[in-house]
């Protein structure tokens, strides 16, 4: 529904599992490479713990799309297997020819000489379980036993574990020990902090094809964080719906008015305000008390005063030894119409009466009080640029804004543009309050025309164009590329590309076109990699400058498909 508002081509926030999406913060990355390692190493076996939601299945078929080819992987997604169809399962998955009476024993024959054929061809074979916790520990025990096949030098199953963190708490059972013995690799998801979520959350949308500046504010990543407790499900269901309600009030930027709402229409909500309530409630308890104490010592200090001459030495220090809990109990009762007994004595006999301390209020909660969101950028007179051929108009700025600032270079200047994804979702002028800027240098921030890289005097974004195609023909869908930016003015990504060349190798950047919203687009992508793990060491080499654009990974099987949709 609000895609083309927000100039997306897909859904960003979907819980189910996709490998596109893959984020590689939040330790997750790192966790992956380790699982690949004690995959293909052989040995023992190996346990993932994280909460509900915390990306177990997502690091689950990661796994399962990284692995070598020989490599042979199967699913267990059945927790409630009892052990003795256990052995069934497994020997059904790997596809075995067995008699629908054969025996436990028969089975086990079979599915050992099949390992050992799998073993002598080179190849591995590697269960994964996934929701270990709600398996019978009997039926752990059962797949235990299948680590026990051997050959004098090579285990011939490898098992992974994924579970919540009652697989820890079955696992400390005695019974089960021989199993947990043999586990030689253990990971836990942990939940993302509100830095990780945030990157979380852009990386998302770059990768269902946003090119813009965040959508999202501060104080909503801010309060995001708060709900979902850092698990990964919970932060896609509110920032889905957060995007949902930005959309029904036609504004571009996400705050926490917009998150407060997904929170209270989310299963989870609840929780955050009872939360939320309970946290009140005792600090209202807890004022109350303070008033109370604070006027049990205002009585006692004022008492012998105001009673002087009049009362009794004997009553007088009985009043002074008497204990404000009365008080106290009637203040916690009403707390603003209880006065000091004192107070209401001295009135009663015409006397001024004794005036308490003041105390200020401060409002429990100002978590609802938005403030409109400030930037440093300036903003940018925008005009409608004239529309080629094939191509919607687009608001472009009437001329580029430079600002020099006091800097040890005095060549650097900054450059201020709207944002190229703003104006293809058609945002308006007034709305464009958020400008994308980087301090480069002088000679790289002016135009520079094509013919100053190419040398030809032909177009360098048309040649890059064509030297794509023939690319995208040669490349195996397997081929994993960069994808660094779009635009949808094609002498403002002419200009980028100049730019990318003196800092890249201007051959191995391959631009395409697309659609976004609807609309013709054109997106970058930089290098050629046989694998994921190739790509990622190729991300974190980028500079710094082209990081800010948060790249992600993208397959060829998957821009072909996105390319042959618009032909």
């Amino acid at each position: 529904m609000y895609y083309a508002h927000f100039g997306l081509t897909q859904p960003p926030f979907k819980i189910t599992p996709n490998t596109e999406f893959f984020f590689s913060g939040g330790n997750r990355g790192a966790i992956l490479d380790a699982l690949m390692y004690a995959v293909t190493s052989g040995e023992g076996i190996i346990k993932v713990v994280g909460e509900v939601g915390s990306g177990k299945t997502m690091l689950c078929r990661m796994l399962q799309t990284l692995l070598p080819e020989q490599v042979e992987s199967i699913y267990l997604a059945n927790p409630s297997v009892a052990p003795e169809d256990v052995l069934h399962a497994i020997a059904f998955e790997l596809q075995l020819n067995l008699a629908k009476d054969a025996d436990r024993l028969q089975v086990m024959q079979v599915l050992q000489k099949y390992l050992l054929d799998r073993h002598a061809e080179g190849k591995q074979v590697v269960i994964f379980v996934e929701e270990a916790q709600g398996m019978p520990l009997a039926t752990l025990e059962e797949i235990r036993l299948l680590s026990n096949l051997e050959t004098k030098y090579d285990k011939l199953l490898q098992i992974v574990l994924f579970g919540q963190p009652e697989l820890d708490v079955n696992l400390n059972s005695n019974q089960i020990r021989q199993l947990r013995e043999r586990i030689t690799h253990s990971f836990n998801l942990g939940p993302l902090d509100e830095k990780a979520i945030g990157e979380y959350i852009i990386f998302r949308l770059r990768a269902a094809g946003y090119f813009g500046p965040h959508l999202f504010d501060k104080k909503a990543i801010a309060l995001i964080a708060k709900a979902a407790e850092g698990l990964v499900r919970r932060v896609n269901i509110l920032a889905d719906k957060s995007l949902l309600a930005a959309f029904s009030e036609n504004v571009y930027l996400v705050t926490s008015k917009h998150v407060q709402a997904a929170i209270k229409d989310s299963e989870f909500g609840g929780e955050h305000v009872k939360r939320k309530f309970r946290s009140h409630t005792l600090t209202a308890i807890a004022a109350t008390l303070v008033l109370g104490l604070s006027a049990g010592y205002l009585l006692n200090q004022w008492l012998p005063k105001l009673t002087g001459s009049s009362a009794k030495p004997a009553e007088s220090a009985k009043a002074l030894a008497t204990p404000p809990a009365a008080i106290v109990k009637q203040a916690a009762k009403d707390p603003e119409t209880t006065e000091p007994a004192a107070a209401v004595d001295a009135t009663s006999k015409g006397e001024p009466a004794p005036q308490p301390a003041a105390v200020n209020a401060v409002p429990l909660n100002t978590a609802s009080q938005n403030t409109a969101p400030q930037t440093a950028a300036a903003q940018v007179p925008v005009t409608p640029a004239p529309a080629k051929s094939g191509q919607v108009p687009v608001q472009t700025p009437a001329q580029p804004v430079e600002s020099r600032q006091s800097s040890p270079s005095p060549n650097v200047v900054t450059v201020t543009t709207p944002s190229p994804a703003a104006a293809i979702a058609g945002i308006p002028p007034e709305k464009l309050a958020v400008a994308s800027s980087a301090a480069v240098p002088a000679s790289a921030a002016m135009p520079v025309s094509a013919s100053q890289v190419s040398g030809d005097g032909g177009s360098l974004l048309q040649t890059r164009l064509d030297a794509t195609q023939a690319w995208l023909q040669q490349q195996p869908e397997s081929t994993v590329s960069i994808q660094l930016l779009g635009s949808a003015d094609d002498q403002q990504l002419s200009n980028h590309l100049a730019t990318l060349g003196r800092q890249l190798d201007i051959q191995s950047i391959y631009p395409f076109r697309t659609q976004v919203a609807g609309q013709p687009f054109i997106t970058v992508l930089y290098g050629s990699y046989a694998t994921r793990q190739e790509a990622m060491q190729a991300v974190r080499q980028l500079p710094k400058s082209i990081k800010s654009y948060n790249p992600h990974l993208r397959t060829i099987g998957g821009i072909l498909k996105e390319t042959n949709k618009f032909q």
